[in-house]
């Protein structure tokens, strides 16, 4: 099967926030598509391994701020290349909150939507929510970032250096797993892409 096929199915880009215990959070997500109308409700998978997945599962609630083509690599690396296990990503950045008292991303985004769990299934790696949508609105009329938008002009290119010596790098994110041999099961520690994501590199 050629995994590249399915990077063609078009993405938007967004951060997902949670709030639970008194702790914000967030991270970059990637599937997300309204499912109904009436009442209006969307579908959001998340990746198990975010912390993120696990506070909204809690809390029952989450603001999707849909990232604008102005969105910096930066905004990127603080939701999307650390975990809010490790750090508050929210330190020294502003936390403007939506009506359901949940942060969100006002800067470089062009929506606000929030979403309230009404059900959610165990999808192996993700968990899948299905939420009612308690709010949204405008932030700006700049497009929408797009999967395919920020690998062509966001997300910096790989340093020729980084390709020196043995082992598999990650076509999505560029990380560098060193050793000859990479695990059928392996995760990303940096974006949380399987192993065949992963490229095999040579000295």
């Amino acid at each position: 099967m050629d995994n590249k096929a399915i990077y063609k199915i078009s993405y938007g880009l967004f951060v997902v926030t949670a709030r639970y215990d008194g702790f914000d959070n967030g991270c970059i997500g990637n599937v997300c598509v309204q499912v109904a109308n009436n009442p209006t409700r969307l579908a959001l998978s998340l990746n198990k391994l975010n912390k993120t997945c696990w506070m909204v599962k809690d809390s029952g609630a989450f603001n999707l701020s849909v990232l604008s083509t102005d969105a910096t690599f930066d905004t990127f690396k603080r939701f999307g290349f650390q975990s809010g296990t490790d750090v508050d990503k929210f330190a020294d950045y502003p936390k403007p909150r939506a009506e359901n008292g949940v942060a969100y991303v006002a800067e470089q985004t062009n929506a606000l939507i929030s979403g309230e769990v009404v059900e959610s299934y165990d999808l192996g790696s993700h968990i899948l929510f299905i939420a009612e949508i308690t709010d949204a609105k405008v932030l700006s009329d700049a497009p929408s970032m797009t999967y395919e938008y920020y690998q062509q002009n966001v997300k910096p290119r790989p340093q020729a250096a980084e390709k020196k010596g043995k082992g598999w790098r990650c076509k999505v994110c560029g990380y560098v797993h060193e050793g000859d041999d990479l695990p059928a099961d392996f995760i990303c520690p940096i974006c949380k892409h399987g192993a065949e994501d992963f490229e095999k590199i040579e000295e």
